[in-house]
């Protein structure tokens, strides 16, 4: 078990009752694992603006149907195969899949490869969902 360490903060009224009904809407436990997940998003933002590798998701909804989508796609992904560490295709109706990437490499790459999927013509929707590696918040 790692060594805590205690400290006080000071708040204004109006500011920690908006926190605490962020807390309850979030179901944190209690303020200082709040405080901790402050803390962590901070640290991974870091790591993002500093170039540091991250871990993550690059998310698309398409219709396979659309001609030639799906090679489009494909292609990309083995243009950046080097970030590119798992994927999970999903049928969610006749029409519509759902894919997810996992990516890890620099924020700069993530970004990119995201950009060039979701920029592909029939491609409803994509986002870049990036995270940390975990060494960084250790």
């Amino acid at each position: 078990m790692s060594e805590l360490s205690r400290f006080g903060v000071s708040l204004e009224k109006g500011l920690l009752v908006k926190f605490d009904q962020l807390i309850k809407k979030k179901n944190c436990a209690n303020r200082s694992e709040a405080f901790r997940d402050l803390i962590r998003q901070e640290l991974i933002k870091e790591e993002w603006q500093g170039g540091k590798e991250i871990a993550g998701a690059v998310i698309l909804i398409y219709d396979h149907h659309k001609r030639e989508l799906v090679n489009k796609l494909t292609d990309i992904q083995h243009n950046h195969q080097t970030i590119i560490i798992s994927t999970q295709h999903i049928h969610l109706d006749h029409n519509n899949c759902l894919e997810i990437i996992a990516v890890k490499g620099t924020p700069k790459e993530a970004k990119e490869l995201a950009d060039t999927l979701t920029s592909v013509k029939g491609v409803k929707h994509g986002t870049l969902s990036m995270s940390s590696t975990g060494k960084a918040i250790d």
